[in-house]
């Protein structure tokens, strides 16, 4: 499956969902978040959500330090 995360055309295995994606990227639990297509998927509706070939992701993290 071809997916374009972070404005880059990545080859993934077939996703389903977005909860496939976030465990498949290892995405914290806190502290990221995913935009599909130009709108953010809540967390509670990653399960819900699927993915077909060529969506838009933006995948961010947040990073702490000091």
């Amino acid at each position: 499956m071809q997916l374009i995360i972070n404005g880059k055309v990545r080859e993934t295995p077939e996703l389903g969902t977005v909860s496939d994606l976030a465990q498949w990227m290892m995405l914290p639990a806190f502290g990221s978040a995913v935009e599909l297509n130009g709108e953010v998927v809540r967390k509670a509706s990653y399960s819900e959500t699927p993915l077909k070939e060529q969506d838009r992701l933006e995948v961010v993290r947040l990073v702490g330090g000091g």
